[in-house]
């Protein structure tokens, strides 16, 4: 291995650029004590509600070296997939902004493999993991330690310059890296916009989320049928919510992203109320083929726009 701490980390960064990511940051691999904490309490408090699979594997999740006892540093990503608008005019029924291209997780984990690569190519062997939503690592808890934001009112990162509209990806490497300072403090204030736009009031306190009054988490996660005599309604989402970011005054200035895989299909963008009610399984599997809405499955979406439709009127 060649060239100084400083210097692989300066073309880590400067690759990393190179192939879309708006920004990247390096810490130490090492235990996230008090993280680990909060997230134990969260969890002891039933807010993860039917997640049972965030339960499982905590210690690994806020300490990398026993996910991989070569783990020295910890390097994070985040990528922009702001589209500039939402679904409509044509329909009152949306999906969230994430969803509107190719499934994220294919199209960062490529990204992230194509970096280690190009990092290999420039100072030989290295030992690297990549994972997007795919091993038991706290994306979030980590993007703050390597500097790239702090956790707002809404449970999301949130960065000064590009805001909370991005994906995350993971890098875990047996290179010794030099590190990134965390931001030194939050940067909500007294903002509570977020907490009092949901409509569900899912963030019962400052970055704690009751994850089965979320509409994110009601609309992808939930499994089975809706209890209907609740107040969690769907509020026109069928998949994904936007809400608590749409409201953030950080993302008053967030640019729309670039890359070709993540633009949203002509034929989405074109969807009415009335198309979505008639949705069928050829139709669903023509629109998201290769997108996060496939993962969820046509069942789970047909149940949410059932839901909708039947909001909307009783409206």
């Amino acid at each position: 291995m060649t060239g100084t701490k400083e210097k692989i980390s300066s073309l880590i960064k400067q690759k990393a650029l190179d192939l879309g990511f708006s920004a990247c940051g390096i810490a130490r691999a090492e235990p996230l004590t008090r993280e680990s904490v909060v997230f134990r309490q969260w969890l002891n408090n039933g807010r993860h509600a039917g997640m049972k699979y965030l339960s499982r594997n905590v210690e690994k999740r806020f300490d990398p070296t026993l996910l991989n006892e070569w783990a020295r540093s910890v390097i994070m990503l985040a990528f922009n997939y702001f589209p500039g608008h939402d679904i409509g005019p044509a329909s009152s029924l949306r999906i969230s902004k994430y969803a509107y291209g190719k499934d994220y997780h294919e199209v960062i984990r490529a990204k992230l493999k194509h970096l280690v690569r190009d990092v290999e190519e420039e100072t030989g062997g290295i030992t690297a993991r990549v994972f997007v939503d795919s091993a038991p690592v706290t994306e979030k808890a980590w993007a703050v330690r390597c500097g790239l934001g702090w956790i707002g009112k809404n449970g999301l990162l949130i960065n000064r310059q590009a805001g909370s509209f991005f994906f995350l990806g993971t890098i875990i490497t047996s290179l010794d890296l030099a590190y990134d300072k965390p931001e030194p403090d939050e940067f909500c204030g007294s903002c509570t916009r977020c907490m009092e736009a949901c409509p569900n009031k899912a963030i019962v306190a400052p970055g704690i989320l009751q994850a089965d009054r979320c509409i994110a988490y009601l609309t992808i996660e939930h499994k089975g049928p809706f209890l209907e005599d609740t107040d969690t309604g769907l509020h026109s989402w069928i998949f994904g919510c936007d809400i608590c970011q749409d409201v953030c005054p950080w993302n008053d200035h967030a640019k729309p992203h670039a890359e070709p895989d993540f633009m949203p299909r002509g034929k989405l963008l074109a969807m009415t109320d009335k198309d979505w009610q008639n949705l069928n399984e050829e139709d669903f599997s023509e629109l998201f083929k290769g997108s996060a809405v496939e993962r969820t499955g046509y069942d789970s979406l047909r149940r949410n726009i059932e839901k909708g439709i039947r909001e909307m009127e009783k409206d």
